[in-house]
């Protein structure tokens, strides 16, 4: 699973990947502290935004691949 942000007028930047095994890779410039991946299982995952400000105005994108 992919997470991505795509601010105003902007291109997509990748925050974080997860695997089905629970693990999850940042980014350089997002932390779990602000971008909080839950993979409870191959089918479903959830990332929180924790303490939004308006400069996490963008829309979010999650993306799967199947292996």
């Amino acid at each position: 699973m992919f997470w991505y942000q795509q601010p105003p007028r902007n291109g997509l930047k990748l925050i974080a990947s997860s695997t089905s095994w629970s693990h999850n890779s940042y980014e350089d410039g997002y932390s779990e502290a602000k971008f909080e991946v839950n993979r409870e299982n191959t089918d479903y995952a959830v990332m929180t935004i924790k303490n939004v400000t308006p400069k996490d105005e963008a829309t979010y994108f999650c993306a799967a691949s199947e292996h």
